[in-house]
């Protein structure tokens, strides 16, 4: 099934909302790997996938990865549509938010535009070195203060978010209840091996979502799950 630029535009715009409305995308397996035999989540989608991928960029004010995740996937530079920001009154790119407790941030992601994100206990010395080259937000005693960082990102007109993973970051904002919608493709695959899932923590919980819409494509289906809070 083929589905045009402005369709695929309506099906993943963001709701009207004031405040922060999290999005997260992720691939997986049939059998639950967020990774190809590769190790990389990069290699499950396919041509519908990666327009798809593209589209939730352009439609953000600011992407949040974490940074293992950023290494693993090589993120450096990234296109976006800039017809689309211009028409919806965005920022000419998306922020890029690197999330590293250690501070260990790939150097590609170490220039101006981008932000860091980690907590406020973080050593101190990493931290006013890497200030020298990239903002950094640091909040929170230990782990990082969420709910805090998404008010800084609301202060400062940023409500759009789309969260790139990896598990670990997904883990702790579904801990949180802080996840809006979920935007899972469905690759046509099975690995077996010892992928890790789109989401890791170390306490289990249940946050409903409702299907918002499914697309069968290349094979597999690219899926939107909004989170039920009634």
């Amino acid at each position: 099934m083929t589905h045009d630029a402005d369709e695929l535009e309506r099906l993943y715009a963001y709701p009207a909302t004031e405040r922060p409305w999290v999005r997260t995308n992720f691939v997986s397996t049939l059998d639950g790997g967020a990774a190809g035999a590769d190790g990389k989540s990069g290699s499950l989608g396919g041509e519908t996938d990666t327009t798809v991928f593209a589209l939730l960029r352009s439609l953000a004010d600011v992407i949040v990865v974490g940074a293992g995740t950023a290494r693993d996937e090589g993120y450096a530079h990234y296109a976006v549509d800039a017809d689309l920001r211009a028409r919806l009154g965005l920022s000419p790119v998306p922020v890029m938010a690197v999330v590293s407790r250690r501070l260990d941030i790939p150097e590609p992601l170490l220039v101006p535009d981008n932000l860091v994100v980690t907590s406020a206990t973080t050593d101190p010395a990493r931290l006013a070195a890497l200030r020298g080259s990239v903002e950094v937000l640091a909040l929170g005693d230990g782990e990082i203060d969420w709910p805090g960082v998404l008010a800084e990102f609301a202060d400062r007109g940023w409500t759009r978010i789309l969260c790139e993973g990896g598990p670990s970051l997904h883990g702790e904002l579904i801990a949180q209840d802080l996840v809006d919608e979920l935007c899972l493709t469905i690759a046509p695959i099975l690995t077996a091996g010892a992928a890790p899932r789109i989401a890791h923590g170390t306490h289990g919980t249940d946050r409903r979502m409702e299907l918002a819409h499914s697309i069968e494509a290349d094979g597999g289906l690219l899926t939107r799950w909004v989170r039920d809070r009634g």
